[in-house]
């Protein structure tokens, strides 16, 4: 399976490389197929197709090139072949000097729109600097790593939220996925981030970050209008890692359970009792619990949103990271990190769907 893949992936990067040629290749087409088929046979759709391919893929200089080309080419066969005097002859290099003039409005046209989507990108990454995090690469004895990759192509924001900090009661975390997409969604993820950085130093423990989080996302919730106030509610793990001590403490609001890996052994860290997602405790009466689980030297744990666990390939399998985390040895929390986004990418053939936040703290070993 890997060798057709990447057979695959070899053409695909060649042919994207070799791109900028294809105008070049339309013209000298068109102009053989010109000269050497019946004179009453034109080229016309070659040289046209030149200049508007120029347009999409090319400079504005390239553009106005592939149309002076096209032109220029038609005008010496037409001649050639005697048919520049006829009404028939004058009408097709007025129709290719046409298109190539409008082939020009075209490439600016995409240009400004590519403006505008580079400044909406450079607008989109400062609201994820702005609300997102940047992790430090080590708090104490840990080694932290996150990627986010934002399932809308050239987003760099959607509805998954990461964050880690050192609180006086040890390293607080928080990996969450929001109901819904779009700047709704993001909407809520700021209000998250807000409370669980203002909570994490101030509660003494996460059974009360989670209510701060509950009370914040339920009051967002009850001033959204209409359809939006089915939204705002998360799904999230939080995680506390004493400055002391070998273990950690987990609270499961419905989120994916984190893993452990630890002398190559994986393990779920699956809650002792479910529990509805933050922003939902009114809708059941379930107690939230606090997990304490080993997290000895050399242990890692993630933290993931659903965008790893439900990616799939043609056949409609997921991807299961334990798989990819088992029986091997990484160097750090960025090794494991990248090695999982290259195979869940490997897996769903390139088609992610989803948002994805992964969130990784290796203990030192001692």
């Amino acid at each position: 399976m890997t060798a057709p893949s990447t057979g695959r992936t070899t053409i695909r990067r060649w042919f994207l490389r070799h791109l900028q040629l294809l105008p070049v290749v339309v013209l000298a087409v068109g102009a053989l197929v010109d000269y050497y088929t019946s004179p009453h046979f034109s080229g016309e759709a070659f040289y046209t197709a030149a200049p508007m391919t120029a347009a999409a893929l090319l400079s504005l200089r390239a553009t106005i090139l592939a149309g002076v080309s096209a032109c220029v080419i038609d005008f010496a066969l037409l001649t050639h072949f005697g048919f520049i005097g006829d009404s028939g002859g004058r009408s097709e290099l007025a129709a290719v000097a046409t298109v190539s003039a409008f082939a020009v409005v075209v490439n600016r046209l995409m240009y400004y729109s590519k403006v505008r989507l580079e400044a909406a990108r450079r607008i989109s990454l400062a609201v994820q600097r702005a609300i997102l995090p940047e992790l430090p690469a080590s708090i104490g004895p840990l080694r932290l790593a996150v990627r986010y990759r934002a399932a809308v192509k050239d987003a760099q924001i959607g509805g998954d939220l990461y964050s880690a900090q050192d609180t006086p009661y040890g390293v607080r975390c928080l990996v969450g996925d929001v109901r819904g997409k779009g700047m709704e969604a993001v909407k809520v993820v700021d209000v998250a981030m807000g409370v669980f950085r203002e909570a994490a130093e101030e509660e003494s423990t996460l059974v009360g970050i989670a209510a701060r989080l509950e009370r914040a996302l339920r009051r967002d919730r009850e001033r959204r209008a209409g359809p939006e106030r089915t939204e705002g509610f998360v799904t999230g793990v939080l995680v506390e890692i004493p400055h002391r001590g070998d273990e950690l403490r987990l609270v499961n609001r419905g989120h994916p359970a984190p893993l452990l890996l630890h002398a190559g052994q994986v393990r779920s860290a699956e809650p002792s009792e479910p529990s509805l997602p933050l922003g939902m405790a009114d809708l059941g009466t379930s107690q939230v619990r606090t997990d304490t689980l080993p997290f000895p030297p050399g242990a890692t744990l993630l933290l993931y949103t659903d965008g790893l666990t439900e990616a799939r390939n043609r056949a409609g399998v997921f991807y299961d990271p334990r798989a990819g985390m088992a029986a091997r040895d990484f160097a750090g929390p960025d090794a494991l990190l990248d090695t999982l986004l290259a195979e869940v990418r490997r897996h769903a053939g390139g088609r992610l769907t989803d948002d994805m936040a992964l969130l990784a703290v290796t203990r030192d070993s001692v």
